[in-house]
């Protein structure tokens, strides 16, 4: 064989060697980049939706939970109102309202931004009859000889549109969480 042949053949090989070699690295090295990237996304989408399921377990556990409970409470408590029962309404309707009040009030950063007029609604409600509850009863919160108290007709009624919106929010948010 020819020397020239065995060179340039060998040269060849090593060269077209090298340049795969060379190829190699540069690909793998941009693999590396592209794998890197789309596990950059993936961290950073993951961490959204861990965030946005992490916000959703605190507003229905803090906030939509107890204030639908509470809801059911007085909206019960107001249907057992068929005779005058003090009781029921300087314990369970009171501490109802004031307890629903309170709520809005403390955890309102967990309150999507389309419910914040009904949340204002609600706690306007809630403020008017707990004045003119105090107005009545004062310090005599268990007094029998007073009329109920009501303030629908003072121009506060009960926001039962505001009151369906967070029930949805709160079946809503009880659905995106637990029903896969």
């Amino acid at each position: 064989m020819d020397s020239t042949f065995f060179n340039a053949t060998f040269g060849g090989l090593v060269g077209s060697s090298l340049a795969t070699a060379v190829f190699g690295l540069l690909a793998l090295k941009h693999s590396k980049t592209l794998e890197a990237q789309i596990k950059g996304l993936f961290d950073e989408r993951l961490k959204v939706f861990e965030s946005k399921r992490a916000w959703k377990q605190q507003a229905l556990s803090e906030l939509f939970g107890p204030l639908y409970m509470q809801f059911e409470r007085t909206r019960r408590a107001f249907g057992r109102w068929n005779a005058k029962n003090i009781y029921l309404e300087a314990k369970v309707m009171r501490e109802g309202n004031e307890t629903a009040r309170n709520l809005l009030l403390a955890k309102g950063h967990l309150i999507p931004p389309e419910l914040i007029e009904d949340a204002g609604a609600l706690i306007e409600h809630y403020d008017a009859w707990l004045e003119e509850f105090d107005r009545v009863r004062g310090a005599n919160a268990h007094a029998s000889n007073e009329q109920f108290v009501f303030v629908g007709t003072k121009g506060h009624p009960f926001p039962s549109k505001a009151e369906v919106a967070f029930k949805v929010q709160f079946k809503r948010l009880q659905t995106e969480l637990y029903d896969a």
